[in-house]
């Protein structure tokens, strides 16, 4: 009996161990997309478009590695929370690796036009979506519930930061019509990069109820489970 729990916890560890490689990469990728956008180098955004497989194929690999635990060990409780949260987080991950090779897509329809204007708003967020996404990563391999709600508190301010970019393009689009292409390709990019942060806080209230089992989706905190 003791061999096989010890054989279960030699399994989430490395589970946890892969879906922190694939947060790696897609925060990465998330980094990529931004750089190249800010600096107008294509090759960078060619390198987000080009090298999607290494997140899909962790996807299916940490699918994979869930639902055999699952399976042989009919894990309860804490345990069980912990591997469920694991199958959402991987989604979330793959998600956001998607979410990289839209910004890069957008990214290279805007360069083929002249600056609309300095982009600084757009660093930032990209900066705020990565930071919430290793967050949110470090609260689940350190059960930290603190670090959690830290990331959850964080959304507020990209959800501004995107409507501050909306209103600033859009007076832009109003003043000279030819920037309306690259300004809503701009705004697409905003958009991503909250849904980034939706998909960090998605990770980080996955962990509250790993550790708590309180379900704090939509901020109507549930009473503790088993």
């Amino acid at each position: 009996m003791e061999r096989v729990v010890r054989h279960f916890q030699e399994e989430l560890e490395a589970l946890q161990g892969r879906l922190l490689e694939m947060g790696g990469l897609a925060e990465e990728r998330v980094r990529l997309a931004v750089q190249g956008l800010v600096e107008r180098d294509t090759g960078l955004l060619d390198g987000v478009l080009q090298h999607d497989e290494p997140i899909n194929e962790l996807h299916i690999e940490i699918d994979n590695r869930c639902f055999k635990l699952l399976a042989l060990h009919q894990p309860v409780a804490t345990d069980l929370r912990a591997i469920v949260a694991a199958v959402k987080i991987n989604t979330d991950l793959e998600r956001v690796g998607d979410l990289a090779v839209n910004i890069a897509e957008a990214a290279k329809r805007y360069l083929v036009h002249p600056p609309v204007k300095q982009l600084i708003d757009i660093p930032r967020m990209g900066d705020i979506a990565q930071s919430m996404l290793r967050d949110s990563l470090d609260s689940f391999v350190r059960r930290d519930i603190g670090l959690a709600h830290q990331v959850l508190n964080e959304d507020d301010e990209l959800d501004g930061l995107k409507t501050q970019i909306f209103r600033e393009l859009l007076t832009f689009m109003l003043q000279a019509p030819a920037t309306v292409e690259p300004a809503l390709d701009l705004i697409l990019v905003s958009r991503h990069l909250e849904r980034i942060g939706d998909h960090a806080t998605n990770i980080a209230e996955d962990v509250i109820f790993m550790v708590s089992a309180l379900d704090v989706r939509h901020h109507a905190p549930t009473h503790p489970q088993a």
